[in-house]
């Protein structure tokens, strides 16, 4: 009996292993990893704002720390200009290290946009620094390199690496004019920008070096730019934009970016950023509408190459300094257009 039993046992065990071993096991399920994109803001304007005495407060009304009031808003970055020798010192290196030092009290990353100018650098001015005005092309190449190193170094000694570094602002004609105007000498530009590229990679490696000019829709400017600087011998790691659409033009504005954007990385195999949006503040539903599909639209150029989208000066409210595209109300509270920042 005992025979029998163990037989009928073995039997048993062996049928259901083979029926374990035809059964057809499920495929996993693969799933892309969400798109992951720096949301930041430049908020270059905070130390001076605070200076002032305004204040920020959160949507119930209660005062925050602009710093902790953006995280909280779903931030994870923080865009700081730095000039060489401003007037009123807001700006010039001792100042951006103590901004840097609070965003990274934060958990931000850090970019770090060199105007090489005292004051603002755009399409329309791209002054040299007073300091800097009558050295001549070779000088202020190497003047160039040093100041970049040591605002870099100065950040190092801090603790405080940029994962990104612009090397110029808006320099849709250049920078440092008239030497490096593009129009007039390419090889001139594309020099400088080799002269900072290399500047940033002596002290930090892994810094993502940006060439950023504006006006993000217009692909004919970024195919002339970026095909003289290459043509020169340049170096960049990322492709920077600015984007500023009025609220009845920005879902056109978007489409065309994102078409520039596609072709940036398939003509240079080169990463793009938007390092600059806004809107009137007044049209807060608009703003979130517009960021929301910017943000979109960043995350799905080709190969996952969209790494980021910057809101300029969000904080900036009652007509701060004459700007009217900021993202906060008239109490200094954060409007809805910021919510696009959440997701």
């Amino acid at each position: 009996m005992k025979k029998v039993l163990c037989s009928c046992l073995l039997l048993i065990s062996f049928l259901n292993f083979s029926c374990s071993k035809t059964k057809s096991t499920p495929e996993p399920v693969v799933v892309d990893p969400p798109v992951v994109i720096a949301k930041g803001a430049d908020i270059s304007w905070a130390t001076e704002m605070e200076a002032k005495g305004i204040k920020f407060y959160d949507k119930s009304g209660t005062q925050q720390d602009l710093f902790a009031l953006l995280k909280s808003l779903g931030f994870n970055a923080i865009r700081l200009r730095a000039w060489v020798n401003p007037t009123n010192g807001y700006c010039n290196t001792a100042d951006v290290v103590a901004k840097a030092l609070r965003a990274k009290a934060q958990g931000f990353n850090i970019m770090i946009d060199f105007h090489y100018s005292d004051w603002w650098a755009d399409p329309g001015k791209q002054t040299k620094p007073a300091a800097w005005a009558a050295l001549d092309f070779t000088t202020l190449t190497s003047t160039l390199h040093d100041y970049t190193k040591s605002v870099m170094n100065t950040l190092k000694d801090n603790g405080i690496t940029p994962v990104w570094v612009q090397v110029g602002n808006e320099t849709n004609d250049g920078m440092l004019w008239e030497d490096g105007r593009a129009s007039k000498n390419m090889a001139n530009f594309a020099t400088l920008v080799k002269s900072g590229y290399a500047a940033v990679k002596e002290v930090s490696p892994t810094t993502q070096v940006i060439v950023h000019i504006s006006n993000g829709y217009d692909n004919g400017l970024f195919r002339w730019m970026f095909d003289g600087l290459k043509a020169n011998g340049a170096k960049w790691d990322i492709i920077g934009m600015s984007l500023y659409p009025s609220k009845t033009n920005w879902a056109t504005l978007d489409s065309q970016c994102l078409t520039n954007m596609n072709d940036m990385v398939s003509r240079y195999s080169t990463p793009v950023m938007v390092v600059e949006v806004g809107m009137e503040a007044g049209a807060p539903a608009e703003a979130k509408a517009f960021l929301s599909d910017i943000i979109s639209k960043v995350k799905s150029v080709n190969g996952s190459s969209g790494k980021g989208v910057f809101y300029w000066e969000p904080e900036a409210y009652n007509n701060w300094q004459g700007y009217g595209l900021g993202a906060f109300d008239t109490a200094g509270k954060p409007t809805a257009a910021l919510d696009a920042f959440a997701n």
